[in-house]
């Protein structure tokens, strides 16, 4: 069978190392090295054109002299002879190459060199592939480094290096740095990754987003195949959302394309390193929570031996959202009798007392809580500190029930730098995760609860393409657009000088609302341009004589009284394409915190669920607002090509409806 570029790239059976050195210290002296460690790889050939000998092995002076292509040419050779080695590569049908000079000034040249070749780089440290046995590193790592369920790729090299070497019981299927992405991008390792049955669990270290369409159809397959996405990014993929005038792109923030993507597909975002390491060894060493029939999940539950740190976790997970199960009677009833006077069968659960029998005592009280059905995960949270006394009562407490369960078993510790990794060794290696940091080691419980409750997969569709003429759009055009797709608005008449207000307000009837309709004049509250409670002729007059100073130009719609205000709206992501938002609206939409960005399609897959995620909906305004957002979100697909953003606002829910009363067209 005839493989890819990018399967002899990251799958190779023979290796040149170009610019392979015998001068001790040196880059190519530790590419050699690391691809003569290679121990799935076939045949490594070292070039260089006057270093005869490296490593023990004859060198050949160029890569012409080769007898035949190979898979994979690393690149040991300084930035200005990148392009000339590239292209000799290309020519005699290698498969790929790693570039790891960042090649300044040189980026079109080298994607041209390069050809159909699958490239890696440049400014990277390489990929390693312990499955295969490949090591394409442009430094030395470590001897073993194990295969595992874990598919990493970072823009980070310095992270790249950190998580192979970490004491955590994080293994790899792949582990790739990307860097500048000036051939293959995070999307093309991912949907690669995924292919295979070795990958269980994804890691993502992302700067910006390069390639949109394949990151999110490997996200699409890892949400398909329930394989976990951990993601920590860095910097924003919204770059120049500051150019639109309009409220929405301000609300959404520079976050917003990350935050959409990621909600789509049930990526799990996490915070920092610290919840990045946790979330992924969760993943990949311990168990997982079943999905239920019935979509819900159900609580975790902690087992202390410190009232005071028990508080500490109670006070932490409330914050973060992590909910703890409430016991049953059944369960308080057996643990009741194991505990001392003055403590209480409650979740969290203090156990410690007098210390007699240690094991025995939390191996009972663990497995009663793990033994509870609204119990979803099950952690022992104590420091894991070294006992001088050789006590090893917690090791096997949380072994046994570990053994006697099949529901997820942890420890969560509170000092991480207390953890004594003789104990904790043993633990991972037994496939109990032993997570460093309460609010890193919530956060990644609440990622595994997650998990277990995936959003809908949105189905990636390209709209009508309908065209929106250039320019300025007044209220009555902008109006009616929205109300092409369905959305309630209001009665909207337009007016050029004062005796036709009067007379559209006779039509609309007392009391009205005159605002400027002026081409320019974006936000007219902003300026004075917005004159409610207009109560007759003469105030109709008086009104359009003090917006004179705006133009002549005016809209007059009735006044509508509403029990809230909501704001749908859409701003565009250089890489992601349209976003939707959703929020409160009304003239203070900008001072309100909350507020939902998602993917138009992830809002057509679920509009409810949507709407679920901003806070403070009125209940009935719920499933109206869903429908509402679902057409903004269609509209938004329809004109992806010429709409750059969108402001409804407000969104008047009057009479058990939503009213478009002002909108915003870019």
């Amino acid at each position: 069978m005839t493989r890819t570029p990018l399967d002899r790239l990251l799958t190779p059976t023979s290796v040149a190392v170009v610019g392979a050195s015998a001068r001790p210290g040196s880059f190519g002296e530790r590419l050699a090295i690391e691809a003569l460690r290679s121990p799935g790889v076939q045949r490594v050939d070292l070039v260089h054109p006057e270093h005869a000998d490296v490593q023990g092995r004859r060198t050949t002076p160029t890569l012409a002299d080769l007898d035949e292509a190979p898979d994979l040419v690393l690149m040991g050779v300084p930035d200005r002879l990148v392009t000339e080695q590239l292209a000799a590569a290309a020519a005699m049908g290698a498969g790929g190459a790693v570039v790891f000079g960042s090649v300044p000034g040189l980026h079109d040249e080298v994607r041209a060199a390069a050809g159909g070749m699958a490239l890696v780089g440049g400014g990277c440290m390489g990929f390693v592939n312990p499955v295969a046995g490949v090591r394409a590193l442009g430094y030395l790592e470590r001897h073993d480094i194990p295969a595992g369920p874990i598919a990493l790729v970072t823009h980070s090299g310095s992270l790249f290096s950190a998580l192979l070497r970490t004491h955590r019981r994080l293994e790899y299927a792949l582990a790739v740095s990307s860097g500048q992405e000036l051939g293959l991008t995070a999307g093309d390792y991912l949907c690669w990754a995924l292919d295979r049955p070795e990958t269980q669990v994804v890691g993502l270290f992302l700067e910006t987003v390069r390639d949109a369409a394949t990151l999110r159809r490997g996200l699409a397959v890892a949400r398909e195949r329930d394989v976990p996405v951990v993601a920590l990014t860095v910097g924003s993929s919204a770059a120049g959302r500051a150019l639109v005038t309009a409220h929405s792109g301000a609300i959404a923030g520079d976050d917003a394309g990350w935050e959409a993507l990621f909600a789509a597909y049930g990526v799990h975002r996490t915070r920092d390193l610290e919840e990045l390491v946790d979330t992924l060894e969760l993943f990949a060493v311990g168990r997982r929570i079943p999905r239920r029939a019935d979509g819900q999940v159900g609580g975790i539950a902690t087992v202390h031996d410190s009232g005071a740190e028990r508080t500490l976790v109670a006070d932490i997970a409330e914050a973060e959202g992590v909910p703890f199960a409430p016991l049953a009677d059944a369960t308080t009833a057996v643990l009741d009798p194991l505990l001392d006077d003055g403590l209480h069968a409650t979740n969290p659960l203090d156990v410690w007392g007098r210390g007699a029998d240690t094991e025995g005592l939390f191996t009972a009280c663990l497995d009663a809580v793990a033994a509870d059905g609204g119990v979803e995960a099950v952690a022992l949270a104590v420091d894991l500190v070294e006992e001088y006394d050789g006590d090893e009562s917690y090791l096997r407490a949380v072994e046994r029930t570990h053994d006697a369960t099949d529901k997820p078993v942890l420890v969560l510790s509170s000092v991480p730098a207390a953890i004594d990794q003789a104990q904790a060794g043993p633990l991972r290696a037994r496939g109990i995760p032993v997570l460093e940091g309460v609010r890193s080691g919530l956060r990644a419980l609440g990622h595994l609860r997650a998990q277990a409750d995936p959003p809908p997969l949105p189905v990636m569709e390209a709209g009508l393409s309908r065209a929106l003429a250039a320019g300025w759009h007044d209220a009555v055009a902008s109006l009616a657009l929205l109300a092409d797709y369905g959305l309630a608005v209001v009665a909207t008449r337009p007016a050029s000088d004062v005796e036709a207000a009067v007379a559209a307000a006779r039509e609309v009837g007392y009391p009205v609302v005159v605002k400027t309709d002026e081409p320019g004049v974006d936000h007219r509250a902003r300026v004075g341009g917005v004159l409610l409670d207009v109560a007759d002729d003469d105030a109709v007059r008086t009104a359009y004589a003090q917006l004179g100073g705006l133009g002549p130009r005016v809209v007059v719609q009735p006044q509508l009284a509403g029990a809230a205000e909501y704001a749908l709206g859409v701003v565009t992501d250089p890489q992601l394409g349209p976003l939707v938002l959703v929020a409160h609206g009304g003239s203070r939409i900008e001072e309100v915190a909350s507020r939902v960005v998602a993917l138009p399609e992830a809002v057509l897959a679920d509009p409810g669920r949507v709407v679920a995620g901003l806070p403070g909906v009125l209940d009935e305004a719920r499933a109206p607002l869903a429908e509402a957002a679902a057409a903004v979100a269609r509209l938004a697909l329809d004109h992806a090509g010429s709409l750059t953003a969108l402001d409804v606002n407000p969104l008047l829910f009057t009479a058990g409806r939503l009213v478009a009363v002002d909108a915003l067209v870019e």
